[in-house]
């Protein structure tokens, strides 16, 4: 008889930092980390205080169609669970990565640096 497979935690740490989450991103993140990754975050915003999360992707180096779509439905979730997404560290390439792909990322707040992004989330201003 076959158990299903229980879901299993996020291989990229989800930090919780008062009533944010703080997810840095580091090298590729396959396919299936990044579906993984959003059910983490959708779990954490629905069970805790959680209004903002901060996603830092100072470390990738590419972010492909699949990857910017799963951001984008994140800050979606998120938004629709009265909490605030703003995506930090966004390299110059990986910025034009995306337009050339015609992502617009809908539903994110951008930031310079982590720290950029936790004062927008205080100030309450997106």
């Amino acid at each position: 008889m076959n158990q299903p497979t229980p879901i299993q935690p996020s291989q990229v740490p989800v930090l919780a930092l008062g009533d944010v989450l703080l997810v840095s991103l580091q090298g590729e993140l396959h396919d299936g980390m990044a579906e993984q990754l959003q059910h983490d975050i959708t779990q954490r915003i629905s069970t805790s205080r959680v209004t903002g999360v901060v996603i830092d992707i100072s470390g990738v180096d590419i972010v492909d169609s699949f990857l910017g779509r799963v951001l984008a439905e994140i800050a979606s979730t998120a938004r629709l669970l009265a909490a605030r997404t703003v995506l930090a560290g966004m390299r110059p390439a990986v910025a034009i990565t995306l337009v050339e792909l015609g992502l617009t990322l809908r539903g994110l707040v951008t930031a310079l640096d982590v720290d950029r992004a936790m004062e927008l989330l205080s100030q309450g201003g997106s």
